[in-house]
């Protein structure tokens, strides 16, 4: 994906994560569309073109356990305020390996799709691809640093009957180029959590995203919404 982080959500997704040393690790923004924060255990990236120094002496000035100061709504408000930016949440940050073959859903891909969720998206994604069935979506796009990344969303009279998981099982099966596919869920979205969980998907970390002005409220919980 040719970033700094670009290769370290590539070794996270193969299993292998920053150091659980309580460091901080700051890189260039992968474009000029994200900045943010992602935390892993015990140590946390912080992608931003801002002042290295800087960033790194923040957390000293928090009244906060250390390992969750880049988390810490100070920070993150410090950082927006400096950025100009904005930001709708902490997410969690999964990751799944695809799986070969069709999807064990009947699924039709749209071309012209004009779904809301979509046109957010488009906004926010590069290489967007969009497919239905019968009272479901899922998204696929290029966002952060080149990685692939799911959306889902089912409708409200389709819930509670396993078309989230299934759903999030085909995007393994629809991620180009035997790519790893992300996604993120808002931490109080227990369903959507539970149902990437189901669907082989597996926690990496905590990822707020800062937004420039030409994305803000674009993304609207765009990935893993069910």
């Amino acid at each position: 994906m040719g970033s700094e982080l670009a290769d370290i959500l590539d070794a996270a997704a193969g299993g292998s994560y920053p150091p659980p040393d309580g460091g901080i690790t700051v890189v260039p923004q992968p474009s000029h569309r994200d900045a943010g924060v992602i935390a892993f255990t015990a140590h946390s990236v912080v992608f931003t073109d801002e002042d290295p120094h800087w960033v790194r002496a923040l957390p000293a000035t928090l009244d906060c356990d250390s390992l969750a100061a880049t988390m810490h709504p100070r920070f993150l408000g410090a950082l927006l305020d400096r950025t100009g930016r904005s930001m709708d949440t902490i997410d969690l940050l999964t990751v799944a390996s695809p799986l070969v073959g069709a999807p064990p859903l009947r699924l039709t891909e749209l071309v012209d799709a004009d779904h809301a969720r979509v046109a957010r998206a488009r906004r926010c994604r590069d290489d967007v691809r969009v497919w239905v069935t019968d009272g479901g979506v899922v998204v696929l796009g290029r966002g952060l640093a080149g990685r692939w990344e799911a959306a889902i969303e089912v409708d409200e009279e389709y819930r509670h009957h396993g078309l989230g998981r299934a759903l999030a099982r085909a995007a393994r099966y629809l991620v180009p180029d035997g790519q790893p596919v992300w996604s993120q869920q808002a931490a109080g979205n227990a369903r959507s959590i539970r149902a990437f969980h189901a669907a082989g998907f597996h926690p990496v970390g905590a990822e707020a995203l800062l937004r420039g002005t030409e994305a803000i409220h674009a993304t609207g919980g765009y990935a893993g919404r069910v």
